[in-house]
């Protein structure tokens, strides 16, 4: 829980400074960059919690507080509903890979525009844009440039979806020359733990291993991989 308050409070001080605070001058201009980055990493870190209360990993045992946690992370990142991505996220872990699987393009399981298409289309909703809209307008209404809502919100939240969805998704689930290992179609993508932590909180490097053991949070997964791994070579390590 403390990492993921460290995310959601990164994210709404950088959220709120930047969007009501934020003055555009020549020298700040590079700042403003390096800003947008870290809260795009930030968003996908929101989605990323909201992803481990889907699975009950953010508060074993406590199902209000995962739902509570969920709702307000990904309506903070993107005015995403919980209630909406809940099924279908547990529909993906059932099927991974297959015709069911709403996170999958059965069509064409190696191109990435027509799978991110068809990814965009199956999560986004006029409810959402319902809700950015209404969040936007009560923004302005405090005194909020539309510039910084866009430089400093939407940019973030779509360059985060980028991450999501290549990392998290479609690297690890496209169809390759290599087999998948099993019915999980599933692979990680070899990185770094620094790297799989900086492109998506390691469910790029370690998705094979979310898949095996959903219920394992994201900051667990590294030491899951280990521990599988000296369980294979007991000399290792």
């Amino acid at each position: 829980m403390l990492l993921a308050a460290v995310i959601g409070v990164a994210w709404t001080v950088i959220h709120i400074g930047a969007i009501f605070f934020w003055e555009w001058r020549p020298s700040t201009a590079a700042f403003a960059v390096v800003l947008v980055l870290v809260q795009a990493w930030l968003s996908t870190g929101l989605f990323i919690v909201a992803h481990d209360c889907m699975h009950g990993s953010f508060a074993p045992g406590r199902p209000r507080l995962n739902r509570v946690v969920g709702t307000l992370c990904l309506g903070a990142y993107a005015g995403l509903s919980y209630r909406a991505l809940y099924p279908k996220h547990h529909a993906h872990h059932a099927a991974p890979g297959t015709d069911t699987d709403p996170d999958f393009n059965p069509a064409a399981p190696r191109h990435l525009g027509s799978w991110f298409l068809r990814f965009f289309l199956g999560y986004y909703t006029h409810a959402q844009i319902v809700r950015i809209t209404v969040a936007a307008i009560l923004y302005l209404l405090l005194g909020a440039s539309l510039l910084n809502i866009v430089v400093f919100w939407a940019v973030p939240a779509l360059l985060a979806l980028g991450q999501l969805f290549l990392f998290g998704t479609y690297l690890p689930h496209r169809h390759g020359a290599t087999p998948f290992a099993d019915a999980h179609n599933a692979r990680g993508n070899g990185l770094s733990p620094l790297a799989s932590l900086a492109t998506c909180f390691h469910f790029g490097t370690y998705h094979h291993e979310h898949h095996l053991s959903p219920a394992t949070p994201w900051w667990r997964l590294p030491g899951m991989k280990r521990s599988s791994e000296r369980r294979v070579d007991p000399g290792r390590g």
